[in-house]
């Protein structure tokens, strides 16, 4: 989506919020992203880019 990770991180805690049924919180969020030139997504419905039911992500190995 975006190579600014404030931006990406921003966009994940929408939608967090997004599931959660926190539309104060979305509209916080989204204040943020216009102060930044990024205009937020017009619906509140999480994205596809979540990974399917019962998926996990991999973590990362540290030796």
């Amino acid at each position: 989506m975006t190579d600014d990770p404030m931006i990406a991180a921003l966009l994940r805690e929408r939608e967090m919020y997004v599931r959660r049924d926190r539309p104060e919180a979305v509209a916080v969020v989204d204040e943020q992203l216009k102060l930044r030139g990024y205009e937020p997504p017009k619906g509140d419905k999480p994205s596809r880019s979540t990974p399917p039911k019962g998926r996990k992500t991999r973590s990362t190995e540290t030796t």
